[in-house]
């Protein structure tokens, strides 16, 4: 049996375009004072508008402190989980037109977190860039 197009799983896979991989922009992200934070815990993300990029989506990054978690299977973990709500509700984050952002989700939680909070966390992180971008009005 062969597998169509039109399934419903390729419109939640996670692309490569879509993850933020570029030093400068995530120095950018970083350094610049024009960055936004949105906190919900156990997540952290801060984000900003990208004018240098053609694309017109979000880009994002995930960081798990290695001071807070010593062993990779832990931080691997909260991260893939950390993906994975990204992944599943980034249809909260509306874009208006012509707008692309970068992101990064820092896990700020002291200890691991079941995905269903990581998952509530992510979902009103999304919501509150989303009306922030909407609130925003971008100069033509």
């Amino acid at each position: 049996m062969a597998l169509t197009t039109s399934s419903p799983m390729t419109t939640l896979r996670l692309y490569k375009r879509e993850k933020l991989c570029s030093h400068n922009a995530i120095n950018a992200l970083f350094s610049h004072g024009e960055s936004k934070v949105a906190t919900a815990f156990p997540i952290r993300a801060v984000w900003r508008i990208d004018e240098q990029r053609s694309l017109h989506n979000a880009q994002f990054l995930i960081s798990i402190p290695k001071r807070r978690f010593k062993h990779a299977v832990d931080r691997v973990l909260l991260r893939r989980r950390t993906r994975e709500a990204y992944r599943l509700n980034r249809n909260h984050l509306t874009l208006p037109n012509g707008i692309a952002i970068d992101i990064a989700f820092i896990y700020i939680a002291p200890t691991a977190q079941k995905y269903g909070d990581i998952e509530r966390a992510m979902i009103k992180i999304l919501h509150k860039i989303s009306a922030e971008l909407s609130s925003i009005n971008m100069p033509k």
